[in-house]
């Protein structure tokens, strides 16, 4: 998912519209989720990125997607860059302690 959500949408309240926002985020990880994993992996892993507005969009963690899109709506953006990529994620042990 590379998607620019506008912020700002004429006839609807803006709380709504970053719920919407949120809500179309959860749903394409839920369906990405759900796809049969190919042999040897483990999981599905995301790689994320979020912009405000024009600026250049950071690297981000899939938990941290949802607040970077509060961020973007409270300081007053026009719009919010999500870019959402599904890899093949491996299981590492963690050895002996």
């Amino acid at each position: 998912m590379k998607k620019t959500f506008p912020l700002n949408l004429p006839g609807h309240q803006p709380p709504r519209v970053v719920a919407s926002i949120k809500n179309d985020v959860r749903k394409y990880l839920k369906r990405e989720r759900r796809k049969p994993l190919t042999e040897g992996v483990d999981f599905w892993d995301f790689n994320c990125k979020v912009g405000q507005g024009e600026t250049e969009p950071e690297v981000k963690h899939v938990e941290e997607i949802i607040a970077a899109i509060d961020q973007a709506a409270a300081s007053q953006c026009t719009s919010v860059y999500i870019e959402i990529l599904a890899t093949p994620g491996h299981r590492t042990s963690k050895g002996e302690t």
